[in-house]
């Protein structure tokens, strides 16, 4: 494996001025007025956000294999993709951390202090939660999930990227925040039913 791989680096060498060059005829140029790469020369800005946007055309396992041949390039050409996104425990502590990876994708205002205190308050961490007992459950809307949004908060406030699924861990926290950071600047100044 080895072996091919490095044949790959060889060849994917030779392919990246191609590649970069189909990106500019392919993709638009509003897709490549993206916020600036840190690291990477004005001059590169164009060519490494397009190059940025080939590579998520491709599968997830070509993207990791494109992603490890340019890592091995001498610099600046490892800055031309992003890092890959980080991976997150399947718990309580990895959904709050996740959700704020998603938040800081989309400036979304909030501590991991802010979002721990509001899910213990309306949850206990359990992310299948759901109120049938208060007005919004009368009103025939229950609170459901870690952060107890109802359907229509979390539809209005829902983060791109995100799944749709209320019950959804990530998607809850983050449309929950996009909400209190939209009605009281953010989660950090929540500390009752909001």
């Amino acid at each position: 494996m080895g072996q091919a791989l490095s044949k790959h680096a060889m060849h994917l060498r030779k392919l990246l001025p191609l590649a970069v060059a189909a990106c500019a005829i392919v993709l638009p140029a509003a897709a490549h007025a993206g916020t600036p790469l840190a690291g990477v020369p004005p001059q590169l800005q164009q060519p490494a956000q397009q190059l940025q946007q080939w590579q998520k055309t491709l599968p997830p396992g070509q993207q990791n294999q494109v992603q490890q041949a340019i890592r091995s390039m001498p610099q600046p050409i490892p800055q031309l993709l992003p890092p890959p996104p980080p991976v997150f425990a399947n718990n309580l502590d990895g959904w709050i951390r996740n959700a704020m990876y998603v938040m800081g994708q989309h400036r979304i205002p909030g501590s991991y202090d802010g979002i721990h205190r509001n899910i213990m308050r309306e949850s206990g961490g359990n992310p299948q939660a759901i109120n049938l007992y208060d007005s919004n459950a009368a009103a025939g809307i229950p609170s459901k999930g870690l952060m107890q949004v109802i359907d229509p908060t979390f539809h209005t406030y829902h983060v791109d990227g995100t799944s749709w699924n209320i019950y959804d861990p990530i998607a809850n926290i983050t449309a929950a925040c996009n909400y209190a950071a939209h009605r009281y600047g953010t989660i950090d100044n929540v500390f009752s039913a909001y």
